[in-house]
């Protein structure tokens, strides 16, 4: 069995490459960054640690690796005759590797059916956003000819994907071996499978993926820039002394609470299991032997601020519903004043704030429209930051 996986970055070897190894894929890895997929040709194997109770450590062997930038050609190769196609390179990444994909779809129809063993390729986009499989496939059926587009559905199978790992900045000697946490969890939608998903180590099937998803990205990514934004606004270096500042750690805890009476509304989760998993959370964010920088994790404020992301989303509906969200505009407050020049998301949230009107800030940077309820109550964050 063979899997193509974009993006070698930590997430991608660390989590997915090394599912997909325990599965028995020989494995590919894709990526632009020059010196990594040197790094990753000249390897034999690398090492990835879980620190932490129960953890273990995986030796990684059987992958190779292909610059998508300079070798593309190659990579269209692979993928047509490849078992299953996964990616980790962050939702906005997913229009540019769409097309490469697409030419290997093309090349698996030219090839035919049935010369490829296992039946339809299977495409997982494993990024922190809700659908983002749905939205690789509506790219790829795009970039096809409409006669290969008709096709598609018969020769690759989508399926939208939740994943959860907490993945920190790996030293600077780390080379290619990844620490993080030991507890994961990889949920994909069943149904575009019926009885036979691929076989895929550590996987939990489920028919419908949508409250996985929420819960995942409103619970785990919501507290974690929680404690990001509020640490950066102390002065907080690390996360880890973030989320164990009581005013902090309060702050993650009630931004939480909202997102899981959100989470119980709507789905009919249950309460004390959702409790459970919202304290599992906090104690996983706060593991003094996976540290991180509030700066890295805050990093990218215009996409976590956008209108289906870990504050917006759950902040609009609670609108919607009448509910309070009075922690979650905290934090947005905050993450309206993160200020790092080295990140570009960074510059350009500051750069709107001074030269937009605040009322038009708000539908730019998070999509509310001015007839929404959440409106009014970000009018008021957004003049105040553009005014600090």
């Amino acid at each position: 069995m063979k899997a193509v996986h974009f993006g070698a970055g930590n997430i991608g070897r660390g989590f997915v490459g090394e599912l997909l190894h325990e599965s028995g894929y020989e494995v590919v890895f894709a990526d632009v960054a020059d010196a990594l997929i040197d790094a990753l040709d000249a390897a034999d194997s690398y090492r990835v640690t879980e620190i932490g109770e129960g953890g273990k450590t995986t030796v990684v062997t059987d992958f190779r690796a292909i610059n998508s930038r300079t070798d593309e050609s190659r990579l269209v190769d692979e993928i047509s005759t490849a078992d299953v196609v996964t990616t980790a390179v962050g939702p906005r990444i997913l229009p540019f590797v769409a097309p490469v994909i697409a030419r290997g779809i093309e090349r698996r129809i030219e090839i035919g059916q049935d010369a490829i063993d296992g039946g339809r390729i299977a495409v997982f986009a494993c990024e922190n956003a809700i659908n983002a499989t749905s939205l690789l496939e509506a790219e790829v059926r795009a970039a096809l000819p409409e006669a290969d587009a008709d096709r598609l559905d018969a020769v690759a199978a989508f399926a939208n994907t939740a994943i959860d790992r907490i993945v920190p900045a790996q030293a600077a000697d780390a080379g290619l071996d990844v620490v993080l946490e030991p507890f994961f969890e990889w949920v994909i939608d069943r149904t575009p499978f019926g009885e036979e998903p691929p076989a895929i180590t550590g996987v939990h099937w489920v028919d419908d993926l949508a409250p996985f998803i929420e819960r995942k990205l409103f619970t785990v990514n919501t507290g974690h820039a929680t404690a990001a934004y509020h640490g950066f606004a102390k002065g907080i270096h690390s996360i880890t002394d973030a989320i164990t500042d009581p005013g902090i750690r309060a702050e993650v805890e009630a931004a939480i609470g909202e997102t899981r009476s959100l989470l119980v509304a709507k789905f009919g989760l249950d309460e004390a299991e959702q409790a459970a998993y919202g304290r599992k959370i906090v104690t996983r964010l706060s593991n003094p032997e996976l540290p991180d920088t509030v700066e890295r994790v805050g990093r990218g404020p215009l996409r976590k601020l956008s209108r289906d992301e870990r504050f917006i989303g759950p902040a609009a509906q609670l609108a919607e519903r009448g509910m309070p969200r009075d922690a979650l505009l905290r934090s947005i407050a905050d993450a309206l004043r993160f200020d790092v020049p080295e990140d570009q998301e960074s510059v350009e949230l500051q750069r709107i704030l001074r030269e937009e009107e605040p009322d038009g800030a708000v539908t730019v940077v998070t999509g509310i429209e001015p007839n929404h309820p959440l409106f009014a109550d970000l009018l008021p964050l957004f003049r105040a930051a553009s005014a600090s």
